[in-house]
């Protein structure tokens, strides 16, 4: 049964830069009619800078509370929402185990090989793969994965692309 409005129903896509979070979480929103919110966009609006201009101008300790801090203000939103969070957000602030008491997590959970193929064309926009080669973004992505394996594997599914059918996604909020 279709319940508006119950907080747990809301969906947080988790997993590495380059698993399809955004691209999914617009899809996932559309099919059961929730609002989509991306939270690298949602943190450039309040910012006023890029992604890797936080980065750059204030660094990653200050990103990744910035980050806390929308994540717990959306725990008070009133409309259910879909949100494809950051990378790493999951890994900070004991946010994990928030995400798993406010909604529905979901670690979409892409093959190392296609992480690097989405990334290899976007690593001047990601702070954390700017400075790399393009050999050195396979071990990059490899070790990331590792380290954060202990955060994702705590999401209430873990999926890959071809397990987002229309079915499971309805599902999801029934």
């Amino acid at each position: 049964m279709f319940i508006m409005n119950n907080p747990s129903n809301n969906i947080f896509l988790i997993g590495m830069m380059g698993s399809g979070k955004s691209y999914w979480g617009k899809i996932i929103s559309e099919v059961i009619g929730y609002k989509f919110v991306d939270m690298d966009e949602l943190l450039i609006q309040e910012e006023g800078k890029t992604i890797n201009e936080i980065f750059v101008d204030k660094g990653e300790i200050y990103f990744r509370n910035r980050e806390t801090d929308i994540l717990k203000q959306s725990f008070n939103w009133k409309d259910n929402f879909v949100m494809a969070t950051g990378g790493g957000l999951p890994c900070f602030n004991n946010n994990m185990k928030a995400l798993n008491n406010h909604g529905i997590t979901i670690w979409l959970n892409e093959p190392v090989d296609i992480l690097c193929s989405r990334l290899l064309k976007e690593k001047d926009h990601r702070p954390l793969l700017k400075n790399l080669t393009d050999e050195g973004l396979m071990t990059f992505i490899e070790n990331k994965l590792i380290e954060r394996e202990p955060y994702y594997s705590q999401a209430k599914f873990t999926l890959t692309a071809k397990d987002l059918t229309e079915t499971f996604i309805k599902q999801l909020i029934q």
